[in-house]
């Protein structure tokens, strides 16, 4: 296990390096002056020449990669060209919205998914069976801006019950946060929470008719205990896999779903920073998105182990 867990912690070092040198190369090497494009054609050389000293675009490539990433190790991400702090401020304020979303978006998806699929897998063939999964492909179909803005017509305009848009703050209490942020959670954990059911239904089919299962019925144990005791533990690996790829499609949706609902979050800043040309803020939340994606797919890695011990046999070999 100690082996395993090594060899899984000098890959997420080496893909982290390499990530950050693949988002270094398109933000800074291709075609393009970076400083006369958030200036602006109009800017003056001396104008050109002040920022460039300043974001270190006068340096030598290799210079500027190991001063950004350097910086980066050091909780320094450079300060934004549009709201003239420091990046690291920025990111760590927006978290305090993007965080909460994604968790309640990954509760809700888990916590509809996996009951839903453990249902339709014990009804395999009947009416309830075929709803359940005709749902998750609707789920599927729809997209998460649209579900969004239906969620506001209906919940917000129609019914008066949840803000349209907006953020109040955590300090202004818990709940109006929570009441907040639970529109953009639904819009995002539907979509991810019909792929997943589909994947634990298929999941807990298979595993319902291994040995161990039809063995423990036929000692006397109930079929509802027997699927949720034996078939589902067993199933969970491809689950936790899919769990694992919907992370970074869940990042991805923050940034429409956080511009659908006007949330001060990370996707929010991201496009705010696109948009207004400010490229050291960019290149720092691509980074810290990308770095997000490959330690939580090394944490699917060692979730793999836990639940099955034999995966770590052989160096780590699946």
């Amino acid at each position: 296990m100690t082996r395993f867990l090594l060899r899984r912690l000098l890959g997420l070092a080496v893909m982290l390096v390499a990530a950050s040198l693949v988002v270094f190369v398109v933000m800074n090497v291709l075609p393009g002056d970076p400083a006369l494009l958030m200036l602006g054609t109009g800017a003056t050389k001396s104008t050109l020449a002040a920022l460039r000293h300043q974001m270190g675009l006068d340096l030598p490539l290799w210079q500027q990669y190991l001063r950004w990433a350097g910086g980066l190790l050091e909780g320094n991400f450079g300060i934004s060209y549009t709201y003239q702090t420091p990046v690291a401020g920025l990111i760590l304020s927006r978290l305090w919205v993007t965080l909460p979303l994604a968790g309640m978006s990954i509760l809700l998806s888990v916590g509809i998914a996996i009951p839903v699929g453990v249902i339709a897998a014990t009804r395999q063939g009947k009416a309830a069976d075929a709803a359940l999964m005709g749902a998750a492909q609707l789920g599927v179909a729809v997209p998460n801006f649209w579900l969004g803005l239906l969620l506001i017509l209906v919940f917000a305009v129609r019914l008066h019950w949840l803000p349209a848009t907006g953020f109040p703050g955590w300090s202004h209490g818990i709940l109006p946060g929570v009441a907040a942020l639970l529109m953009p959670a639904v819009s995002l954990a539907l979509p991810q929470a019909a792929i997943l059911a589909r994947v634990t239904r298929s999941a807990v089919i298979e595993a319902a008719g291994e040995d161990y299962v039809r063995t423990a019925r036929a000692k006397g144990l109930a079929a509802r205990a027997a699927i949720w005791g034996h078939a589902l533990p067993n199933a969970l690996i491809p689950v936790v896999t899919i769990m694992g790829f919907q992370f970074s499609y869940l990042l991805a949706g923050t940034v429409v779903i956080e511009n659908v609902f006007t949330l001060p979050g990370m996707g929010r800043l991201l496009f705010q920073a696109i948009a207004g040309r400010d490229l050291i803020t960019v290149q720092d939340i691509v980074v810290l998105l990308t770095g997000s994606v490959i330690v939580v797919n090394t944490l699917v890695d060692l979730t793999y182990a836990a639940i099955d011990p034999r995966i770590s046999v052989g160096g780590g070999e699946r």
